[in-house]
């Protein structure tokens, strides 16, 4: 099995950013776990502030892998190019958030994205990325 995870814009700078909203791990690390903690499944890992590089990677492994765990940051409630790319492919695409986004400011409680995904998981921290890889072994 092969899951791809797409994280977007300012993601890059997971456990030193906004500590009390994202924690103190950074990316690398949490992704090290989660790959120990499914040996059998291969978890690649993509992150691009560019709105059209996280497209491409869409549209690359869209028809290839098993499945897709996107955080798309900001572009969640923006990006209307990011929608229309996870519902051309076949793979399915399971939307995440580190923080509880209902919580937040009231331009983050809509997600243009969450009606071309399977799934959204939010407000679990870090763990929301091994809730979706999970969904996607157990499909």
């Amino acid at each position: 099995m092969k899951i791809q995870i797409i994280n977007g814009p300012n993601l890059n700078l997971l456990g030193v950013r906004e500590k009390s909203i994202y924690g103190n791990t950074d990316f690398d690390t949490y992704l090290n776990d989660l790959r120990h903690r499914y040996p059998a499944v291969e978890i690649d890992y993509y992150q691009s502030n560019v709105e059209g590089e996280i497209i491409n990677k869409i549209h690359e492994v869209g028809f290839t892998s098993d499945g897709i765990v996107i955080n798309a940051g900001a572009y969640t409630h923006t990006s209307i190019a990011i929608a229309d790319a996870i519902a051309a492919i076949k793979s399915p695409v399971i939307e995440v958030h580190i923080s509880n986004v209902y919580k937040r400011e009231e331009f983050r409680h809509h997600s243009m994205l969450a009606a071309s995904c399977k799934g959204v998981i939010a407000g679990f921290g870090m763990d929301s990325y091994r809730l979706a890889v999970e969904n996607l072994i157990n499909v």
